[in-house]
């Protein structure tokens, strides 16, 4: 009877709070550029561990199953699984039929906010598809697989334990990195047990550190003709292993981003690459979805932080298409436009050079034009450039005046067991690299639009028929248009250069076809006759904002399909 009495008390209380929450949002007013009345509530001010990133993209399943499916990609290092959330609308065509748009997340665990980027992508798209005529068409014509996380187990590790921001940047495979026949052993120690793995600091005049003048908490490098006051250690810990290094053998290390099969070099070229391409199960899934998917022509990887926008070549002995430069050049000016203080770079030129990167496998090796996001910037503490010997001092200004000091733990006295007297203090693992809760959901969105910006330039192919002329009897000649109005071409330089996929194919049903070809344009009296399978006749690529102009002699009744299929920029037909 009790138990009766208390589900029946728990329905009640549901119910009303629920008719709370329906009046609440009766009597809001809807922001402009957030959904109405969204069907799955989210929070867009906090990080999600990975069953909560599961539950929302399960919730999202749930409530739009004919727009969205969800699939388990694999598993990574420790069993967690690998999903991949597909969008689009199939009333509109097959998922493989449109040109398709990848984003994934967190290659690198510690770059948290990444994740929720993505999965606040595809729940934009989704809650706004019957709201927003732009999102509408997007979902309808193109095809978007994201991959909300690639690191599972080291983000747990990341939200769940002691980090610092940095920390753990590789995978929970164990490694050996200190080379004594033991894995994993000497990583960051929690000195004053409160959760937080900040820095260490100990007075000596030989020490290079002193306080700030202005603010006593920030340390700062001293000047070449200055005496010091402390010996700073960048994090908490201890030699676990009596080998008279302290936190040198922590999770992994090896780099997931530099695991991936284009220009791979060894670890002794390219620090953290593993032992061999996909040698990872988190890439190895990965790579074998993106592979089983070749409608994929644009993609997105975010990561963080620092504000740019980067595309490929990773390594200046890669090599760079002027065409499909243009084409990086063209979206990335206006994202910086999209999002102030992001900045459109090349990665081997403007920032480092990089081996066996993904974004770098994705363009070079498929063909697919790759960008990877580093969000958050110092800029958007107060909206202001900052030089590089400024950014302690802002940091701990933006900590004082916005957030009231919770970014900072103040420095404390604890006993180390190698170094006698020390204090512990600094940063928590949530600032610097990630924006806080009330800047999360902005930069979220402004990514997003990023995002979205590149996947309304995907091809979207239209047939117009230019003439069809009776040349006597049952002979027919038949001319057609193949427009692409969008920005992108359907394959791009590089992969047209290297035969990484297909030509596309133009193709006419309906009848016994005597000759057809290609014509420069539809002014052009002549046209280069495909004398091999004329029924079929192929083209290298169909660029951004042009066409090109298919002929036929066909012997028939006069009713014809055109078909034109784009492995990367989709397919299409018309009956004429």
């Amino acid at each position: 009877m009790n138990r009766l009495f208390f589900a029946f008390f728990l329905a009640v209380l549901i119910s009303v709070q629920l008719s709370a929450q329906n009046e609440i949002t009766k009597s809001a007013l809807k922001a402009i550029g957030a959904p109405n009345n969204p069907k799955v509530q989210v929070a867009w001010n906090r990080y999600y561990d990975w069953a909560g990133v599961v539950e929302i993209l399960n919730k999202l399943h749930k409530e739009y199953p004919d727009l969205c499916e969800l699939t388990e990609i694999g598993k990574s290092y420790e069993g967690r699984e690998l999903y991949a959330l597909t969008i689009t609308n199939p009333e509109k065509g097959d998922k493989l039929d449109k040109p398709a748009f990848y984003i994934d997340a967190s290659v690198h665990a510690n770059e948290v906010q990444a994740v929720e980027v993505a999965l606040y992508t595809a729940w934009y798209l989704l809650e706004n598809y019957n709201e927003v005529e732009f999102i509408k068409n997007l979902v309808d014509t193109k095809t978007f697989y994201i991959v909300p996380f690639q690191s599972p187990d080291s983000r747990d590790e990341f939200i769940h334990s002691a980090n610092t921001a940095n920390s753990p940047r590789s995978g929970q495979v164990p490694r050996d990195d200190d080379g004594d026949g033991l894995f994993d052993e000497d990583g960051y120690d929690d000195l004053n047990g409160d959760g937080h793995i900040t820095q260490m600091r100990i007075k000596s005049s030989s020490g290079r550190w002193k306080t700030h003048s202005d603010f006593p908490e920030v340390m700062i490098r001293c000047e070449p003709d200055e005496p010091g006051e402390y010996e700073v250690f960048w994090s908490e810990g201890f030699d676990n292993d009596g080998d008279g290094r302290i936190n040198e053998d922590g999770d992994g290390y090896y780099d997931p981003n530099r695991n991936w099969g284009w220009f791979w070099r060894p670890h002794y070229i390219q620090y953290g690459s593993d032992r061999f391409p996909f040698s990872l199960p988190e890439s190895y899934a990965i790579g074998n979805f993106i592979k089983s998917h070749p409608n994929i022509l644009a993609s997105q990887s975010y990561h963080n932080a620092g504000g740019m926008f980067l595309h490929g070549p990773g390594a200046k002995e890669d090599k760079a298409y002027r065409e499909d430069d243009r084409l990086f050049n063209l979206v990335g000016e206006k994202g910086e436009k999209i999002i102030p203080g992001y900045r459109n770079m090349t990665t081997y030129k403007d920032l480092y050079t990089v081996y066996g990167g993904e974004t770098d496998w994705h363009y070079s090796g498929l063909g697919i034009m790759a960008y990877v996001n580093e969000l958050w910037s110092t800029f958007n503490m107060f909206r202001t450039e900052v030089k590089r010997e400024e950014s302690s001092e802002e940091r701990y200004k933006f900590n004082k005046y916005l957030l009231f000091g919770e970014a900072f733990v103040s420095w404390e006295k604890v006993d180390h067991p190698q170094y006698g007297k020390v204090e512990v203090g600094g940063y928590k693992k949530q600032f610097s690299r990630m924006p806080p809760s009330f800047l999360l959901e902005e930069e979220c969105h402004r990514n997003m639009a990023f995002t979205l910006l590149q996947a309304s330039y995907l091809p979207e192919l239209e047939i117009n028929l230019i003439d069809k002329k009776k040349l006597g009897g049952n002979l027919y000649e038949v001319t057609v248009e193949i427009y692409n109005n969008g920005v992108i071409p359907t394959r791009l330089m590089v992969d047209v250069e290297n035969k990484i996929s297909r030509p596309d194919r133009i193709s006419i049903d309906g009848g016994k076809v005597i000759s057809g070809g290609i014509k420069s344009s539809k002014f052009d009296a002549n046209y280069t006759e495909q004398k091999f399978n004329p029924v079929k006749l192929s083209v290298d690529r169909i660029e951004g904002k042009s066409s090109v102009v298919a002929i036929w002699l066909i012997e028939g009744n006069g009713s014809f399909t055109i078909n034109v299929d784009s492995q990367k920029g989709g397919k299409t037909s018309k009956k004429i």
